[in-house]
């Protein structure tokens, strides 16, 4: 049996399929600060059978709250001198322009904690000033003395030879076994000398926390019987061992949203749809990514806590490109100092949860709008909803401020969240020169399904397919992943003076790196496929467009094929290209991919219910400017391929409800998929 488990803001889900292709889920709440314990709720509450797992996938949110809570630990910095400020100087890209009382986001390192050695290479990589074992010593010391728990050494220049830093570490670790250290070029051997450093001192001060979450996990897995092969999901859409995880738990950043986008792009090929936007909803965000002819984005810039007035922390790994907000079903309604009506970025998370939950929530959230306006229904909660309770919580917070009814006040809180959901769908579309008519929305999480059809109306997207186990779907797209790591070295060179020996001889470097790696996971050969990737430009430029290039002996008709390549995908970002103008690479980019053994997916048989069979019951439905609608919910369990019904309609399901507004249709596909034609011509 091959299981996954996915950690999230408010419910942790899990999903598993046995030796017969047939597939199961279950949810159960999230347990923090240990999310180990939900882990082992939900595999209580999904009743399989512990010894029957040969294989444990995990998504992990502890690495991001452990950043963006700051609970990570003490930590140190060992830097070449002279650059002891680079975290403090950071980058120029002030996003907030005019405010005179703009603050640079502060570092995860106080300067007292950012150390300097006397140890310097050149752009080449060649030695110019030796490295200085005594003053590493010195550090040690004055280290211990300030309790640290964990050391990041990032030198100048180790991304092009990391004989320093190894040196360093190697030091550091007679000296002090105990404290975790991170070196640069461990995490990454990209340029940029801020976004280097600044990764590395991430990965320090997770790794303690990583490693005892790893190892709790582990122990409880075990304990409970659940002995089979371990997986961490990772940011770059791949898999990896608890062991690696935990020496680069940086890697683990975006854990478990990428796997829905992952998930989604599996889906699209079974189902002929290579255009696709991913768009998950859950209890705290909601997370959307584009997916372009079946190319699941993956960038190395990558921030955490960046927005409209802050520059944010760069981690300088491959993460699958995803934008994520605040707002979720557990988002709070709340009136700010003006008088405007907001919902989120604040949750209620699990503990208390919405008013609707019963456990000592007071303020109003998107699933309490939902339920007031009959989109959700009570008797789908794990608990017994006092509905009276709920509509005084939004009349009190909400409709009484702007004279509104209770459903009106309802209908505006599903409309603002609907609103900033909107803003994120258009950051990865429209403003990425794509148009969404072209694309189809995957919808899930608990709350997709039940916002996605309006929000494609408004987008202009055509189609919308709600996937079987939506409410657990991030967790299904990990039980479809192979292993996964990615090689990325600077190597810049013009194009023109490229030798054939010498690139070969790079990429012959990075393919020996992943040999090693994966027999030492014990991996055979033949199950690790590569992909070559290399960072373009025009010479003079600073940005660079990612182009696939073949794989096997390098010749000049390579060359040429690459060039045309990368004019051609230069327009389609930038909507221009200059094909005499001399071109560089900045960047070789090796993904080494480690095949495992993942589930069929069958097609889903005839299950012997007519539609009126399925049909739960017809309650009437607050819609937006058709106000309440009688609306037929049916009980997905019961649907069919081949079942169709038109809006408004609901389809149920544990943890969801998909909401079809007037003018839709829906269809059921041969794989239980709801395709959902929208009402876009």
């Amino acid at each position: 049996m091959r299981v996954a488990t996915d950690i999230g803001g408010t419910f942790t889900d899990l999903v598993f399929v046995d030796e017969y292709g047939d597939i199961g889920v279950a949810k159960s709440p999230t347990t923090p600060p240990n999310f180990e314990q939900g882990v082992m709720d939900v595999i209580d509450v999904s009743g399989i059978d512990k010894e029957a797992v040969y294989t444990f996938i995990h998504g992990s949110t502890v690495i991001i709250n452990a950043l963006t809570e700051r609970k990570g630990v003490k930590t140190g910095l060992i830097t070449t001198k002279g650059f002891r400020d680079v975290l403090e100087i950071a980058r120029g890209n002030r996003p907030d322009l005019f405010n005179i009382r703009y603050d640079k986001p502060i570092p995860f390192v106080p300067r007292h904690l950012r150390q300097e050695v006397e140890e310097r290479l050149n752009y080449r990589g060649e030695v110019v000033r030796p490295f200085n074992r005594e003053q590493v010593k010195q550090l040690v010391a004055f280290f211990r003395q300030q309790e640290v728990k964990a050391i990041a050494v990032a030198y100048l220049h180790a991304y092009v030879n990391p004989v320093h830093e190894q040196e360093t570490v190697a030091l550091i670790k007679e000296l002090w076994p105990e404290v975790a250290v991170t070196a640069s070029h461990e995490v990454t051997k990209e340029w940029r000398e801020y976004e280097r450093t600044n990764t590395a001192v991430l990965n320090s001060y997770v790794k303690p926390t990583a490693a005892t979450y790893i190892d709790r996990l582990e122990s409880k897995l075990k304990a409970n019987g659940v002995d089979g092969i371990n997986y961490i999901m990772q940011s770059n859409g791949g898999t990896t061992t608890f062991a690696q995880a935990k020496e680069t738990p940086i890697n683990m950043v975006e854990s478990g949203p990428v796997a829905g986008v992952f998930g989604a792009a599996v889906l699209g090929e079974l189902i002929g749809e290579k255009n696709l936007i991913a768009f998950d909803i859950g209890g705290t965000t909601a997370k959307c990514s584009l997916i372009d002819k079946g190319e699941v984005k993956v960038t190395t810039d990558y921030y955490i806590e960046r927005s409209e007035r802050s520059a944010g922390y760069p981690i300088k790994v491959p993460v699958v490109d995803i934008v994520e907000i605040g707002n979720g079903g557990g988002s709070i309604a709340w009136i700010d100092d003006a008088g405007s009506l907001k919902v989120g970025p604040e949750s209620a998370g699990a503990l208390p949860g919405p008013v609707a939950y019963g456990l000592g929530g007071t303020k109003p959230t998107t699933t309490d709008a939902n339920l007031v306006v009959g989109r959700l229904a009570a008797r789908n909660f794990s608990n017994k909803v006092d509905l009276a309770k709920v509509e005084e919580a939004i009349r009190e917070k909400v409709a009484k401020y702007f004279d509104l009814s209770v459903e009106e006040a309802a209908l505006g809180i599903i409309r603002i969240a609907d609103s900033n959901m909107l803003n994120a769908l258009k950051l990865v579309s429209v403003r990425k020169g794509y148009d969404p008519r072209d694309f189809t929305l995957v919808a899930f999480g608990g709350g997709g399904p039940m916002h996605a059809p309006l929000l494609a109306k408004e987008l202009g997207v055509k189609k919308v397919v709600v996937p079987t186990a939506s409410a657990v779907f991030s967790a299904w797209g990990m039980l479809m992943t192979d292993l996964r790591r990615d090689y990325i070295q600077t190597y810049i060179k013009r194009l023109s003076e490229v030798a054939l020996p010498d690139i070969a001889a790079a990429w012959s470097a990075l393919e020996a790196e992943a040999w090693r790696q994966y027999e030492a996971d014990g991996l055979a050969r033949e199950s690790v496929v590569f992909a070559l990737f290399a960072d373009m430009r025009y010479l003079g430029q600073e940005h660079t467009v990612k182009v696939q290039v073949p794989s096997g002996d390098w010749t000049e008709a390579t060359f040429a094929e690459i060039v045309d390549r990368f004019h051609q995908l230069h327009e389609k970002t930038y909507t221009f290209k200059m094909e005499h103008a001399e071109t560089e690479i900045v960047n070789l980019h090796l993904i080494a991919f480690g095949k495992v053994k993942k589930p069929t997916l069958k097609k889903v048989e005839k299950k012997g219910y007519s539609l009126a069979e399925a049909l739960l019951e017809q309650r009437n439905v607050y819609y937006e400017a058709a106000g309440w609608l009688p609306t037929n919910v049916y009980d997905r369990t019961k649907l069919s391929p081949g079942d169709a019904f038109s809006g408004p309609a609901i389809v149920e399901e544990r943890s969801s409800s998909t909401v079809m507004h007037p003018g839709q249709s829906l269809v059921v596909d041969d794989y239980g998929n709801l395709i959902i034609h929208t009402g876009v011509n």
